[in-house]
């Protein structure tokens, strides 16, 4: 099963995340939508900063300059961003130069910005983890308004029918604040991620380590 990591807003570190998942699996890493490359990719920012050999990196379909929304960033370019398009990765056949095969190895996608975040008219991110027949792992930062924005996140993935894998602590919360989150749907599972000291190759390797040790015992890498 692959991997859909979506967050309760922007900017609450699922770069991050899918970086330590990606090394704590083995997994492929995959952003098919990527807004703002004027500032960088994500999937640069991944590559350098995973250790192993065996996850893959897989193009962006989608590339769009502007760090806005994915459908207005889209409008700019003059593109539409079609869902059909957004098809999962295959990988070059090493042996025969003209096929390709599946992807064996679990795939860790990253959406762009929250769950309802539009990509086309009545298209939202979270399409893409429909269409991929994903569970989601929801990552979930520390601010003021998380509770209410996890609590709706949380709601709207029950009420469509999603499997969440696990919610993702990212960073150090109050523990009222964790509390609730965690009543409102005890029956998922948790991860807890600390602060990185610095954004780095070492402690991604290092939190990967302990991530698999303590909530992935029983995965396989491919």
């Amino acid at each position: 099963m692959n991997y859909f990591i979506s967050g309760i807003g922007t900017n609450v570190g699922k770069t991050i995340v899918s970086a330590i998942l990606t090394e704590a699996l083995h997994a492929d890493y995959w952003k098919p939508i990527q807004s703002g490359t004027i500032d960088g990719r994500d999937s640069e920012t991944v590559k350098s900063l995973i250790s192993n050999v065996i996850s893959n990196i897989y193009p962006e379909i989608y590339l769009l300059k502007e760090p806005l929304s994915p459908h207005f960033a889209a409008k700019i370019e003059g593109i539409e961003i079609e869902l059909e398009k957004i098809q999962l990765p295959k990988k070059n056949n090493p042996s025969i130069n003209t096929t390709s095969v599946e992807v064996k190895n679990r795939i860790i996608i990253e959406g762009a910005g929250g769950l309802l975040v539009p990509i086309s008219k009545c298209k939202y991110v979270i399409d893409i983890a429909e269409k991929s027949d994903c569970e989601v792992i929801l990552v979930i930062s520390n601010y003021l308004g998380c509770i209410n924005h996890s609590l709706l996140s949380i709601n709207y993935l029950l009420e469509n029918h999603f499997k969440i894998k696990a919610l993702v602590f990212n960073g150090e919360f109050a523990p009222e604040v964790k509390q609730v989150i965690i009543e409102y749907s005890p029956h998922i599972a948790t991860i807890e991620i600390p602060t990185l000291k610095e954004v780095s190759r070492e402690y991604v390797l290092e939190v990967a380590r302990t991530i698999k040790d303590k909530y992935f015992k029983l995965e396989q890498y491919n």
